[in-house]
């Protein structure tokens, strides 16, 4: 593989002399702080994926402690709705000011759990402080109850209610710890419901900081409940006992999460795999399309559902392009000091190390071209890996259709539009795609026929995912349901309608006789059609 790599490595960069640790960081003091009123009778461990060493010891559930974490959760939720909805808003509002003024502290904590970037950690801040605000201020309005037109226009009103579902069980991921946690728990509290959560262990101390953030804000405490372990063994216990599931991860335990929910006629939302494609049309500008395609290819290192793994470019400007992408990725600077300054961190484990190696090396020996990175860097840590572009990628190479979740793309050239949409649309996932052209008329086009969830238009991700006022979410294997707008919260509320009948029965009545009900109802159904009744 060596002769295809370039032979200089991508640049890096170190902690200044003096720069904080882990061990500046989690302190006994914070963990002590962070557990209060965690459950777990176990112990469990959290690590670094920048060294490997450990970060804290965290409790532990067992089925047991999960069965009382949800009776808590019960409890609590019994008074928590019947908190007015404008109150519980006014905690996310207050939330969202914790958060940024307090953002330290928690960049820190993505910074260790993930190994991400400090800016990609910042991301999580920009996301999770712009979701509190948007529900803090439009959750009245979504929630309100709504009148909607009778049977028989003024003998019924019709009241549409929304109720809290209850106890959402959600599952959340380890990739944006801070934002794929309290970020989709917040429509949940704000509409009512508890939560008992899940995280997982290694990045569980980011989603402990966010809940003890909220109850200074003033969500009760009980309200929001932790549970940790061995995801095959508590997040069964979780998803078994919630009224609404709400699971972040991959396509395959996604389907196991939904057969247990149905198995109890209980909803679920999820969010899942993608092979996210983008679509850099002959009119795009070369110099802002490379720029946007490293921010889409190789944020978090690549380890985010929405990321770029498929470059379609059309071949009139694909070598002015992949110049510009190139010269771009090479540059990009990895590290891991807690602080601004690098381009890209680490990946977060070595399972994610070891299909990230095994997709670029299986495809060079197929074939394939590295034109920029291709490396592992344990010289800057142990889950180092280089941002790598592949040119000549094809099936059956399996970083061509599979899901790789690390810091690698695959640029593929086309000639006409059809032939873009017709690849980018080549997958069973359909989370989200990009289009770049100078044309919005012509980039709309392409957009509405790509089946994806979310279409960025010269952007990579974070246009549509910021957006919070529209949905989110994805098609095919991508998942189910969505998050943000109304389909965001609605979600985690069960609608009641309340139909009240005034002066005459839905039935014969006057002296009439059931014929000359039927005729009179028959007349009147004609006549609200022409008068424009819906």
């Amino acid at each position: 593989m060596t002769d295809t790599l370039d032979s200089q490595p991508a640049p890096s960069t170190t902690a200044a002399a003096g720069g904080r640790t882990a061990a500046d960081v989690v302190t006994p003091e914070l963990v002590a702080r962070l557990t209060a009123g965690v459950a777990g009778s176990g112990t469990t461990a959290c690590h670094t994926p920048f060294t490997g060493q450990k970060l804290a010891d965290l409790p532990e559930a067992t089925p047991e402690d999960v069965e009382q974490a949800f009776q808590r959760a019960r409890r609590a939720q019994r008074d928590w709705e019947r908190v007015p909805v404008r109150r519980r808003a006014a905690v996310l509002l207050r939330f969202h000011d914790l958060v940024l003024e307090r953002q330290r502290e928690v960049l820190d904590l993505i910074q260790l759990e993930t190994g991400k970037a400090r800016l990609h950690a910042h991301e999580e801040i920009q996301a999770v402080s712009i979701a509190a605000r948007h529900y803090g201020r439009k959750a009245p309005a979504y929630l309100r109850p709504r009148r909607h037109q009778g049977a028989v226009p003024l003998l019924t009103h019709v009241r549409e209610l929304r109720h809290p579902r209850g106890v959402v069980a959600q599952i959340a991921p380890w990739n944006y710890p801070l934002e794929l946690s309290v970020g989709d728990a917040l429509p949940a509290f704000v509409a009512g419901n508890a939560v008992v959560m899940k995280p997982d262990t290694e990045t569980a101390l980011t989603a402990m900081w966010a809940r003890r953030l909220l109850i200074e804000a003033g969500l009760p405490e009980d309200v929001w409940q932790i549970v940790l372990g061995d995801g095959p063994v508590v997040g069964p216990e979780v998803v078994d006992r919630g009224d609404y599931v709400s699971f972040t991860g991959s396509t395959a335990t996604g389907r196991a999460v939904a057969q247990r929910a149905a198995a109890r006629l209980v909803g679920c939302s999820l969010e899942l795999g993608g092979k996210n494609a983008m679509i850099v049309l002959d009119d795009a500008d070369p110099d802002k399309a490379a720029a946007g395609a490293v921010r889409g290819c190789f944020s978090s290192a690549g380890q985010l559902c929405i990321s770029i793994e498929r470059l379609y470019v059309h071949e009139a400007v694909a070598d002015a392009f992949l110049e510009r992408f190139v010269a771009r990725t090479k540059a990009m600077r990895l590290g891991s000091a807690l602080a601004y300054g690098a381009d890209m961190g680490s990946l977060v484990s070595q399972a994610q190390l070891d299909n990230v190696t095994r997709h670029v090396a299986e495809a060079v020996e197929k074939g394939a071209t590295v034109l920029a990175g291709g490396r592992p860097r344990p010289d800057l840590g142990p889950l180092f890996h280089e941002p790598t572009i592949l040119e000549g990628v094809s099936a059956p190479m399996a970083v061509c259709t599979e899901e790789t979740f690390g810091p690698v793309v695959s640029v593929y050239r086309f000639s006409g539009e059809d032939e873009a949409v017709a690849l980018a649309n080549a997958t069973p996932y359909g989370l989200n795609s990009s289009v770049w052209s100078t044309s919005s008329r012509r980039a709309q086009a392409v957009a509405a026929r790509l089946r994806t969830g979310t279409v960025n238009i010269n952007e990579g991700y974070a246009a549509a995912y910021g957006s919070v006022r529209a949905p989110m979410g994805g098609m095919g294997d991508s998942g189910l349901g969505r998050r943000h707008g109304s389909e965001g919260i609605l979600k985690y509320t069960e609608a009641q309608t309340v139909a009240h009948q005034r002066l005459l029965p839905m039935a014969p009545s006057l002296g009439m006789d059931d014929k000359g009900y039927a005729d009179f109802m028959t007349r009147s159904l004609k006549a609200l059609k022409a008068l424009g009744f819906r």
